[in-house]
Parts: structure tokens; sequence; C-alpha cells
């Protein structure tokens, strides 16, 4: 089942056209990562899927719902029937400071979804065991490393129960240790056909945990398809000019 379906989206901002013409689909229980040097409009992709920028053109549709078709938008009550099916993991963390790691976890899903505080809060817990943060339940964020901080609003995520996490950049604020952490996790997601939208400059990690590879560049997919494909043998001189930098 096709998750997410995007058909040419455009996104300007000003006389700057970031996104030109995107097309992509995203499958049930895919890893996707998209690569691509600074400035290829990845990360406005990947704002543009989560709803944090409007599109100028082009439609998405989640799960077979539209929420964009040729750049008008849904109604307000449909599109936050649509935001429920995904969850966004940011590359700063975005936790609040002045609430616990548990209340950070717990809040949106009792507050914001309405869930039951039990279901809610059993599911936290079992979360943080799943993360190896059993002992930092009452702990406030500036109490973790962070690592421990993205492994929570990973958890965070995770307790919304989405159809499909989207991540930012999540280890550019992390120090080598601390990466490994967080891929580790991503890995054991992956493992479990948690079905994800990676954008990432870690190369090695997207060949090991993605079915699904894209390369952008100037606002186009310049190259899509496995890993072994997209990252081992690209066919795109342009890809094969960015894969060349970063090796040397």
């Amino acid at each position: 089942m096709k998750l997410l379906e995007i058909k040419n989206l455009r996104k300007s901002f000003d006389d700057l056209e970031v996104l030109k013409d995107i097309s992509l689909d995203v499958s049930e229980g895919q890893a996707v990562s998209i690569l691509g040097p600074s400035g290829s409009g990845k990360s406005t992709l990947l704002r543009c899927m989560s709803m944090l920028e409007t599109v100028d053109g082009g439609s998405m549709a989640y799960c077979g719902k539209p929420a964009v078709t040729d750049g008008k938008y849904v109604s307000k009550a449909e599109l936050k029937e649509i935001k429920s099916y995904f969850s966004l993991v940011f590359q700063s963390f975005n936790l609040f400071p002045h609430y616990t790691v548990m209340k950070n976890i717990c809040d949106a899903p009792i507050h914001v979804m309405k869930r039951d505080k039990k279901e809610v809060t059993e599911n936290a817990l079992a979360l943080l065991e799943k993360m190896g943060l059993s002992d930092k339940a009452d702990y406030y964020p500036y109490q973790l490393s962070g690592g421990q901080q993205q492994r929570v609003a990973i958890a965070r995520a995770l307790n919304m129960k989405p159809k499909m996490l989207f991540f930012d950049e999540p280890t550019s604020a992390l120090d080598p240790e601390l990466t490994a952490e967080i891929l580790k996790v991503l890995k054991e997601l992956a493992e479990e056909k948690m079905t994800m939208v990676i954008v990432t400059h870690e190369i090695a990690f997207a060949r090991s945990i993605s079915d699904h590879v894209i390369f952008m560049d100037g606002g186009v997919i310049v190259e899509q398809g496995k890993p072994a494909d997209v990252i081992d043998n690209p066919s795109n001189e342009r890809t094969q000019a960015f894969l060349k930098k970063l090796e040397q």
C-alpha cells in the first residue's frame, strides 16, 4: 500500500524555485533516504511532506486521501486527520524544556489526540525501555545528552502511533559516538518495517538501512532506486560527483 504519493510538487521562496516538479511514492514498510548537497531542496521537500511548508503546485496524498491537489489544500478538518498519519523528528530535538521526559512523550497523545491516559502512559514506558531510557522518565531535557534527547524525540513521535515517520537530518547535531546510538535505533525501526523517510548526509547509514534512496540536486530528483544502484553504482554524473566529493 502507498502511504504517500507526491506528483509534480513545486515550491518557491520569493523568486527562488527550491522544488521543481518532484514526484515520488513511499510504500508501507519502506525506509526511504533522501541524499543531496546543501541547498538541493531535500529539507524543504521534507517540510512540505510534513506540512510545515505549503506547496505552490502539485499534489500530495496520504493513505489514498488527497491533502493537496494542483496546489490547493483540502479543508482544515481533513488536514488534521491526514496529519495524524505521520510524525516528524527534528534535527534539534525540539523537546519542551520545562516538561519531563515522560510529559514530553505523553502530552500530545493525551491532550491533542484525546487518547486514554493509562494506555498512552503504558506505551510511553515501553518506548522508553525500547530506547534504553527507562531510568530517565522524570528527567528534564537539559539533564540528558544530545543522543538521549534525540531518542526521547523518537519515542515522542512513536507515541503518536503514526503510520510513517519523517526524520530531518536526525544525527547532524550529534557527535560521532551519539550518532551511532541514533543510527542503531533507526536500524531497529527499519527492521520492524516502520515506514520512514529520512533526510540524511550519512551515506553508509543510508546504504545499510534504506530500501530506496533518492538523490536530489538543484531542486529536482536526479536519481533514485535501490542503495546498491544509487550509492554504489550511480549512473548520473551529479550523483557520482557528490559521492566522490564525500570520499575525499
